[in-house]
């Protein structure tokens, strides 16, 4: 963003062409933060995260599917496990400050960050986004695009993409705040755009 002063995105250098099996594997989106389905964190696949480094993820799932997507190695990784409905009503924007904080505070440790959903496609692609927003200082459309270069299959669902244009002027003032005063607070983001947004600015940055 113009006038501000944001950490420069990492270049994209992977030039491996997408395959459809792809999707069933985590990608690696910026250093040590990785996106992608539960199957690569379920219980036969400790030897593969600890081989990758992983040390914290971020769960979210259906309340409906706790007894399917679950932690389960929390003897050696640190979970953050979230209960979010896939639906485009869902108030999902309300998480974005949480998340950052939980990647930041692993990142920091020297740690790496796996973020899957069921599929990895639109709740976790939706916090990729986010994170990529407020963190590189993007607009929806560039995250957007920046995640889709490493995991093709993302689709956030058209609640979500509304959710992520509306974050835009908020991670901003945030990032405004924050230096003005360091000592203000970066939680307790609420919901405020307009449902009757113009449906041109919508249709043009909204990707199925």
């Amino acid at each position: 963003m113009e006038g501000l002063e944001f950490p420069a995105l990492p270049e994209q250098i992977d030039e491996t062409e997408w395959e459809y099996q792809m999707r069933r594997d985590m990608q690696e989106i910026v250093p040590n933060v990785f996106l992608g389905p539960y199957c690569v964190a379920n219980k036969k696949r400790l030897d593969y995260l600890l081989g990758h480094g992983i040390s914290h993820i971020i769960c979210i799932r259906h309340p409906m599917e706790a007894n399917i997507i679950k932690p389960n190695f929390l003897d050696r990784i640190k979970y953050l496990v979230l209960d979010i409905i896939d639906s485009p009503s869902d108030n999902i924007i309300t998480f974005f400050p949480q998340i950052k904080q939980y990647i930041d505070e692993a990142l920091q440790a020297g740690g790496k960050v796996l973020m899957h959903g069921n599929a990895g496609i639109s709740r976790s692609a939706t916090f990729m986004i986010a994170y990529l927003m407020e963190t590189y200082g993007q607009t929806y459309r560039d995250a957007f695009f920046y995640v889709q270069q490493k995991r093709f299959c993302i689709s956030p669902n058209d609640g979500f993409v509304r959710q992520l244009l509306e974050y835009e002027p908020i991670y901003l003032a945030k990032f405004q705040s924050r230096n003005k005063n360091p000592e203000a607070s970066s939680n307790g983001v609420k919901r405020s755009y307009d449902s009757d947004m113009e449906e041109d600015e919508f249709e043009n940055t909204k990707r199925r």
